[in-house]
């Protein structure tokens, strides 16, 4: 009766808004339902939807609740239908079903409750499960929401909570943001010492703390969103959404400057942070735990903001430990291992290509075509027979893979490597600069040498990353 409810319109993109229309829950009073097993027309509308004319009065059902005398039903019907254009049969009609609704919500016992008059959350909780578990599975954030929704005073929680996960999905490329981000992100940005995800933590205290700074946090984690969009990562690329909570506790406590993405004297506080990103992508130090990683960091950040993005200082802390930041020449050797269409390749190649706008539309290409990797095609490239498989194991590594602005890689397609250099980089000059800026070897770059060209680039980019991570 107080919510609303909407479903993706067809033929609209997922990423836009006006896909997912609210709709109430109505009821026409002056006539019955035209299904045969319903005697009254409940119908889910948009306001723009509920229009009234001589056989609809859609009126909405949570609005009963501002009736709660029936005097006022009274009211509404001598105003709105008995004399106005309906006719006696739909007056009579109007009548019994806003008498009937008047029952079922305000005298009926039609809704049981029992009155818990401990104020333990968790006890509480619990019996909401028990008594839940025959309905619909709600998830722990869901039942969190419903806590925080009853104990925020001037703005509805689920509302503003779900609105916000829409939005900052909807951001450049779109994420695969969720209420549970949301929820964690207000603990740490509104600056509870406490910020496991336990219903303990969702106190009144807290939650009244989380809506007072309510409009200050979701400014800068939409201002962080943003800032990792112009990175270049989206929901296939973003392998943990909690490394964007830092970013955005460090921009609230700068103030959530609105031209931070683009200004120019921003420019190496960005490339501490993108770094950031991508070390922490690649060590995956918010798997487990992130309690412990969000922690320590958010303490550095709010002792050490003056200067900049603390990346020095968080790095320094976590070293020796499990969450450590800093690579081994192990670690940067397995990076190696990483495969086309894993979020790391993207992590990656911001190390390898420093310099690229990866605000701008890119694709991920391989050197060696990818659809040139069967055992005919490869027979025919005069690949041994000996070395097929192997070769085809090899398509997707990160060896065989570079970065390639949208249209020369749409040009390139199913070319020949050493084809489409040719045909594209006139001079040796121009070869000899695309070769160093993407790490081609200087070796045989045709097919039959496909694994030398590997081994090779392997160690280009090796070398590349050590000097990035050192």
């Amino acid at each position: 009766m107080k919510g609303s409810f909407a479903y993706k319109l067809p033929y609209k993109r997922w990423d836009n808004p006006l896909a997912y229309p609210k709709r109430y829950l109505y009821l026409n009073i002056v006539a019955e339902s035209s299904e045969e097993d319903m005697k009254y027309d409940f119908q889910f509308l948009t306001s723009e939807d509920a229009i009234n004319d001589k056989e609809h009065y859609w009126l909405r059902v949570g609005d009963m609740l501002d009736m709660p005398e029936l005097e006022n039903v009274t009211e509404f019907l001598l105003e709105k239908i008995s004399f106005t254009e309906y006719t006696k049969d739909k007056t009579i009609f109007a009548n019994k079903a806003l008498s009937q609704l008047y029952k079922v919500i305000h005298s009926k016992p039609t809704i049981s409750y029992y009155l818990e008059k401990s104020e333990e959350l968790d006890k509480v909780l619990n019996i909401f499960i028990r008594v839940n578990s025959g309905g619909t599975t709600l998830s722990y954030s869901d039942l969190l929401l419903s806590i925080a929704t009853a104990q925020w005073q001037t703005k509805d929680a689920r509302e503003e909570i779900n609105e916000f996960v829409d939005e900052i999905n909807g951001i450049g490329a779109g994420f695969n943001f969720s209420k549970d981000f949301v929820l964690k992100a207000s603990l740490v940005l509104s600056g509870l010492k406490n910020i496991a995800f336990k219903v303990d933590n969702f106190n009144k205290a807290n939650m009244l703390k989380i809506e007072q700074n309510w409009d200050n946090l979701t400014k800068a984690i939409r201002l962080a969103v943003n800032l990792v969009s112009s990175f270049g990562y989206s929901r296939e690329t973003l392998a943990a959404n909690n490394a964007i909570i830092p970013i955005a506790y460090y921009l609230q406590t700068i103030g959530s400057p609105h031209s931070f993405v683009t200004s120019t004297s921003r420019a190496e506080d960005r490339k501490k942070i993108k770094k950031w990103i991508v070390l922490s992508l690649l060590k995956k130090v918010f798997g487990g735990q992130p309690d412990n990683v969000l922690r320590p960091i958010s303490d550095i950040i709010q002792s050490n903001h003056d200067s900049g993005f603390p990346l020095e200082a968080i790095i320094e802390k976590f070293k020796g430990t499990n969450k450590t930041i800093v690579f081994s020449d192990e670690d940067i050797t397995n990076i190696m291992i990483v495969k086309y269409g894993n979020g790391d390749v993207l992590a990656t190649f911001s190390l390898l290509y420093p310099s690229f706008d990866f605000s701008n539309h890119f694709h991920i290409d391989h050197i060696f075509p990818k659809s040139l990797f069967t055992q005919r095609k490869l027979r025919n490239k005069k690949v041994a027979d000996e070395d097929i498989d192997l070769c085809i194991s090899f398509c997707n590594s990160m060896a065989n893979l570079q970065l390639l602005e949208a249209i020369p890689n749409i040009e390139k397609r199913d070319k020949e490597f050493e084809v489409w250099l040719k045909e594209t980089y006139k001079t040796e000059q121009d070869k000899k600069d695309f070769k160093s800026k993407h790490y081609i070897p200087t070796v045989d770059l045709t097919f039959p040498n496909f694994l030398i060209f590997m081994n090779e680039r392997e160690k280009l980019l090796i070398s590349k990353l050590k000097s990035e991570l050192s």
